[in-house]
């Protein structure tokens, strides 16, 4: 899978630590959700050795997100991304907007792959892919003055690399902290690839059908996946807002239409694909 999405789990954990519980209903909230926090980490991933697979890997993935002056901003790995829009404080609605940048690492290095046959197809070029992404979120939805719920939509090009295609997706995410030293979330997302995201990955030409065995196949453009996930995050030490965490989480994807049909999938790999993270995490 592709180390973007196989870090959205660990993303949206990182964004649920400057979430706070309220205690009881009346104010003050119990610590200062104001001002600058940023939070880094580092978690142990287990995914699929490439995306489509149905052998799986542990991989390290290091983490950072925060919000300096207003602009959030994450780091994810190989993903990358800032709203440029600054967040208000307190149970407000928060209009996003913002670069998003992504290094596409899937099966650019053949030494992880089991299968010998998608082995065979050869290695693809590290993939740039960059765009942009909008959203909404609203903080102090339901369980207090601190969850939110956000709603986005990204799009995203390759640039250099192993493809061209343009890729949309929508996301949603609902976090609660469920005190001042827990939160958790939930999620969903789906992706839509351009033609090209699947000729680079999901396709088998006549040369690689005679070397791997694999049928021919060509991939149609089209809703590539949708992915469900949860999260959570507890305080070792201090609060969210403050010293060391656990973070925890994981996800579910299903692979769709063609990309699901491709003998990538269909012969050597499975449509469904479940990647876990647990790590440590640091907030000041």
């Amino acid at each position: 899978m592709r180390l973007a999405l196989s870090l959205t789990a660990l993303t949206l954990v990182l964004a649920a630590t400057p979430a706070l519980a309220q205690d009881a209903p009346p104010s003050p909230p119990p610590l200062d959700t104001s001002g600058d926090h940023v939070t880094i980490g580092a978690g142990g991933v287990y995914l699929p050795d490439y995306e489509g697979s149905d052998h799986y890997v542990f991989r390290g993935a290091p983490g950072a997100i925060g919000s300096i002056g207003g602009f959030a901003f994450t780091i994810a790995g190989n993903r990358a991304s800032i709203d440029l829009i600054p967040n208000p404080t307190g149970p407000k609605w928060d209009i996003q907007a913002g670069p998003i940048a992504v290094v596409n690492f899937n099966r650019s290095s053949l030494k992880g792959i089991d299968d010998p046959r998608i082995r065979a197809l050869g290695k693809r070029s590290t993939a740039i892919e960059v765009g942009g992404f909008v959203g909404i979120g609203k903080t102090g939805v339901v369980t207090s003055d601190y969850d939110s719920l956000n709603f986005s939509v990204s799009y995203r090009k390759g640039v250099s690399g192993a493809h061209r295609a343009g890729i949309w997706s929508p996301t949603i995410n609902y976090l609660t902290p469920l005190s001042t030293k827990a939160a958790v979330g939930v999620f969903a997302s789906a992706e839509y690839a351009d033609r090209g995201y699947g000729k680079a990955y999901f396709d088998v030409d006549a040369a690689q059908s005679l070397a791997s065995g694999l049928p021919v196949f060509s991939t149609r453009k089209g809703w590539k996946d949708y992915s469900l996930g949860a999260l959570a995050t507890v305080a070792i030490t201090g609060d969210l807002l403050h010293g060391f965490k656990l973070v925890g989480g994981g996800t579910y994807t299903r692979l769709l239409n063609d990309f699901a049909a491709s003998p990538v999938v269909s012969i050597a790999g499975d449509r469904s694909q479940w990647m876990g993270v647990l790590g440590l995490a640091y907030t000041f």
